[in-house]
């Protein structure tokens, strides 16, 4: 699978620089830094929560751990995790778990932990677990432009 097609449509409009990162196949953030070898700070991890009538995709170092009362006060709204069936319907060009932090393209709104700005470069799923996308931390800023930031995780 290549990256999914609303990605790489999103990526072509916004005009940044990347590059694809293939690497063998994994089902975590965590294990796709290891097999890419790129530093798991770097790497996002995208987790999908709502507050039963709307979603939100929280966007955090690969690293980190979510933290969902500091999230929800930010957005003051509680929050709990979506399911797999509700992340499936709502990322639906890309593989089950693959989610990209990019939620325009999804409708979703999004909300970045500003830890990822403290690197040079970000690596995130393109909607397979085969495939990293590579950007500067510029790029990625530019991409994730109508996105709120805040702290919301720690470090695992």
């Amino acid at each position: 699978m290549a990256i999914a097609r609303k990605i790489d449509k999103a990526l072509s409009e916004t005009g940044v620089e990347y590059e694809i990162i293939a690497h063998e196949r994994t089902e975590s953030a965590s294990r796709t830094a290891q097999a890419s070898h790129v530093c798991g700070n770097q790497v996002t991890k995208t987790v999908i929560l709502h507050d039963g009538e709307r979603y939100v995709a929280g966007v955090v170092p690969s690293t980190h751990r979510v933290e969902l009362d500091t999230l929800g006060q930010f957005l003051n709204r509680r929050l709990t995790l979506a399911t797999e069936a509700e992340t499936a319907r709502l990322f639906d060009d890309c593989a089950l778990g693959a989610d990209p932090p990019l939620g325009m393209p999804y409708g979703l709104p999004v909300v970045i932990d500003e830890a990822l700005f403290d690197e040079d470069d970000v690596y995130f799923e393109g909607g397979d677990h085969q495939s990293l996308v590579h950007v500067s931390s510029e790029a990625f800023a530019a991409l994730m432009r109508d996105a709120r930031r805040a702290r919301f995780s720690h470090h695992m």
